[in-house]
């Protein structure tokens, strides 16, 4: 019950404010409010004491079940009031129409029925349970500490630099042009962390033209595997090819190139298209090597390696277990242990993890957050314990239940949420966040916090507990940009997430089901049943899917409960688009869509008005999209808009309606003699706004009291700025006369053609600036603010710690001046800087300079 009990304290909060603010749907519905609050705590409260639900007796377990419907038929009566109460406010409604009164008997109704279910629910729990109204939610919640680059980063390569330096030692004395090696061993045992550091390696890199990294997985198709070996070649494959035509691309782009190809966690493979790669490869006459990575040495055996170029690891030996641990669970000392009590009890557990390396990461990233409390740590010893001698599991798979078990109820809602993405599936964070944002998983607790900031802060905390892998992050401050999942950690939030009928599998693989809650739809599933999935609250449609939209209309017309609707990448004709939006606007309850990179989106109509409940819409990279209408300005409740890379000329008059917006991305700035366009005036009206990112032209105009617009947006924390190019010397005096908000912490100026940075960009003007991205600069010649200033201030970056500096041919700067204007810069990154002077990295290429702390 971990995503309903969040539920339900949400529904309870509102229902509370609701009353004590005198919403007038809640007056309307006084008493039966005011009952649901109560039943809402009760519930809680028994809830509270269901942690071990598998311990309990199957009548407890049927009841729990149906008590889950009626808390979500509760969030849908109270989201369909909500709604009804906007649509008076702003007078789309009248309260005297006949559709109003019929619509007030059923709601009494249907308020009235649910308060009488739920009291009776609570009579059949209390016949097992006691509410334990002194246990409180919140007692065990660990609070994420983001990650920066001057925390301590614990090493995954303990005990495994011999396996490394092996896999050398074959490859460079290997003859020959194709060198096949094999690591083989069990999951958890660091096949895919000794083949990461071995590609990683800087001698290694040096050998070969082209790295290749394919996950394979039990979830693969050759055509999958084909197409993501090309887009690394950088060939962009046809949708109609097939597979002969790309193993031809293939064997063309690798001519006269030396390759490095990993194939990660292999199961089995067509030995036919395997055999014409190997082929391709062999025939460039340059030296290269495949590594395969499985858990059956016949696998490796059967795609051509021999034996004695099979790789298995070890476990690690006691020195090398206890030092992996103590890096992930004493990461505030920098993996050093100081008590003795800790250690002794720490060397216990180590043990009972057999030296499997995910094991003992993940046990130790769940103990980092009990680092002063030696009783829990005692418990968990007698925890693992009796798990590995009752239950007979592997080390990982009890390490991870004890992890799982031990999650605060909000980190395991958002953990379960893995389990609809297929396995060794790369995760955008982005879509991972908006979705526990649109769903209603994140409620705002600091003012200062967005619920988007939250959520990157969850999934941090996730990645710290060794429950999530970073693919990619930024390296400024570390949030994740992508991610995955072991395959054995999806394995347990696939178990998790069936028991709580959230979702349903089989054989690893996400299956439709009446009782679903989340779908991620692959072009593999039959949606032939999805008109009966009335259940459904999110519906992800993921990459491998991407094509043709696969269901009709009459399929989706019982999925009026949907939250979270995700069609990116989705391409359709334009008759097919109108039809499939109809559909989206009668979805009243939806909080999040996002429709980026829609091929054949031309127009969204006034029909979007009836989105009451969207808080977040992403329209990005949708470049047939030429027109928004203005009614989007009804969609009070808009946290995130993103238009960002469309076709839009320019965003509708009316934006600065949006009250509630915290990001806005795809501003264009234009000309005054654009009525129906938003001008930057119109900003002004955005005071909740966080992220901002707009674009000049040469059509753009800045007049004398737009100037300050931004300055008055005292929230504003990034702030994007894209040029494109202009040409137009008065577009770039106007960009001169902007005054930047007070409180910016990131600033990106890109495709900016002049010769010396816009007058406002200095310490002065943002004194509490953190990172500074200049990128593709033609003509840009200098950064330093010295220039527009003779004040000494002026000349040092007091807080600036990062630094992004790409593809400006002409800057000319000495790296050690800039050095002392930034006492504070940690991390640099530069690429194509031909005359940056004493960087202490490449600049005709990407580098990346890090402080070294002490």
């Amino acid at each position: 019950m971990a995503v309903e009990t969040v539920l339900i304290e949400k529904l309870g909060e509102q229902v509370f404010s609701a009353l004590m603010n005198q919403a007038q749907f809640a007056l309307d519905f006084k008493n039966q409010f005011q009952a649901l609050k109560t039943q809402l705590d009760l519930v809680k409260a028994f809830l509270a004491d269901t942690n071990n639900l598998k311990m309990k007796k199957e009548t407890l377990k049927t009841s729990l079940i149906k008590l889950r419907d009626l808390v979500y038929e509760a969030d849908d009566i109270l989201t369909d009031c909500v709604l009804r109460y906007d649509y008076q406010k702003d007078g789309s409604c009248s309260k005297y129409t006949p559709n109003e009164f019929f619509f007030r008997c059923r709601m009494g109704r249907q308020l009235m029925d649910l308060n009488s279910r739920m009291g009776k629910m609570g009579s059949d729990l209390s016949a097992y349970l006691t509410p334990q109204h002194l246990l409180s939610l919140g007692d065990n919640t660990y609070r994420a500490k983001v990650f920066t680059s001057q925390d301590f980063e614990p090493s995954e390569v303990i005990g495994l630099e011999e396996d490394i330096e092996k896999l050398k030692r074959w490859t460079f004395s290997a003859s020959g042009v194709l060198q096949r090696i094999g690591i083989v061993g069990m999951g958890g045992l660091g096949k895919t962390t000794i083949a990461q550091k071995f590609s990683e390696d800087r001698a290694v890199a040096g050998c070969f033209d082209k790295k290749i990294w394919v996950s394979v997985s039990q979830d693969f198709s050759d055509e999958r595997i084909i197409k993501s070996i090309l887009v690394q070649l950088g060939e962009n494959p046809s949708p109609v090819s097939d597979l002969g035509q790309m193993l031809h691309v293939i064997n063309q782009s690798l001519q006269g190139q030396s390759c490095l190809i990993v194939m990660d966690d292999v199961w089995s493979f067509n030995q036919d298209w395997w055999g014409k790669l190997c082929s391709a490869i062999q025939k460039t006459e340059k030296r290269s090597c495949v590594m395969i990575t499985t858990r059956n040495e016949d696998v490796a055996t059967h795609m051509g390696v021999e034996s004695s170029r099979i790789h298995h690891p070890k476990v690690l030996d006691e020195k090398d277990s206890w030092s992996l641990f103590c890096n992930f669970a004493f990461q505030e000392t920098k993996g050093k242990c100081s008590n003795s009590q800790f250690e002794k009890v720490g060397k216990e557990i180590v043990g009972k993890c057999g030296g499997l390396p995910l094991a003992i990461k993940t046990i130790a990233a769940f103990l980092a957050t009990e680092v002063h409390n030696l009783g829990k740590w005692k418990d968990i010893l007698d925890h693992f314990h009796e798990l590995t001698t009752r239950k007979q599991n592997s080390s990982v798979k009890t390490s991870l239940q004890l992890s799982y078990d031990a999650l605060p109820t909000h980190l395991k809602q958002f953990l379960l949420c893995f389990s609809i993405y297929p396995e060794d599936f790369e995760i955008q964070a982005e879509q991972l966040v908006h979705w526990w944002v649109g769903e209603g998983f994140i409620q705002r607790t600091e003012h200062s916090k967005t619920a988007e900031d939250l959520g990157y802060e969850y999934l941090t905390d996730l990645v710290r507990r060794c429950l999530v892998e970073v693919v990619e992050r930024r390296g400024y401050d570390g949030r994740v940009y992508s991610c995955k999942m072991h395959d054995l950690v999806r394995d347990l939030t696939t178990m998790f997430a069936e028991d709580e009928m959230l979702c349903s599998f089989e054989a690893g693989k996400q299956k439709l089901s009446p009782d679903s809650r989340w779908l991620g739809l692959t072009s593999e599933m039959s949606t032939a049943t999805l008109k009966h999935c009335s259940k459904l609250r999110a519906l992800l449609l993921m990459a491998s899917s991407q094509g043709q939209f696969p269901f009709t209309k009459n399929q989706m017309v019982s999925l009026d409960s949907l939250r979270v609707l995700d069609l990116s990448r989705i391409r359709l004709d334009s008759t097919s688009m109108e039809k499939l939006l109809s559909w989206i606007f009668s979805l009243q309850r939806l909080a999040y869509l996002n429709l980026s990179g829609a091929v054949g989106l031309k127009e969204m109509p006034s029909s979007i008005r009836k989105l009451r409940n969207l808080h977040l819409l992403i329209l990005a990279e949708c470049s047939d999209l030429t027109k928004l209408h203005p009614s989007i300005s009804y969609l009070k409740n808009l946290i995130v808009l993103d238009c960002g890379s469309c076709g839009l000329q320019y965003l509708p008059q009316g934006i600065g309606n949006l009250s509630q917006l915290q990001e806005l991305s795809g501003f264009r700035v234009v000309r005054q003699a654009t009525p129906q366009s938003c001008h930057l005036l119109e900003l002004k009206q955005l005071v909740q706004l966080r992220v901002l990112r707009m674009n000049l032209s040469n059509e753009s105009e800045i007049t004398e009291s737009e100037g300050e617009i931004l300055s008055k947006l005292v929230k504003l924390r990034v702030l994007a700025i894209n040029t494109e190019d202009c040409k137009d010397r008065t577009i770039l005096e106007m960009l001169d006369r902007l005054h930047p908000p007070p409180n910016l912490k990131e600033l990106y100026l890109r495709r900016y053609p002049h010769k010396s940075l816009p007058k406002w960009i200095n310490p002065t003007k943002l004194p509490v600036l953190q990172y500074l991205c200049l990128e593709n600069g033609s003509a840009l010649k200098s950064i330093n603010p010295s220039a527009h200033s003779e004040e000494e201030s002026a000349f040092s970056w007091n807080y600036l710690e990062g630094l992004c500096l790409k593809f400006l041919p002409f800057l000319d700067e000495d790296w050690t001046d800039l050095q002392k204007t930034m006492q504070s810069i940690r991390y640099v990154e530069v690429s194509n800087c031909f005359n940056l002077k004493n960087f202490p990295c490449p600049v005709d290429k990407s580098g990346i300079w890090r402080k070294v702390e002490d």
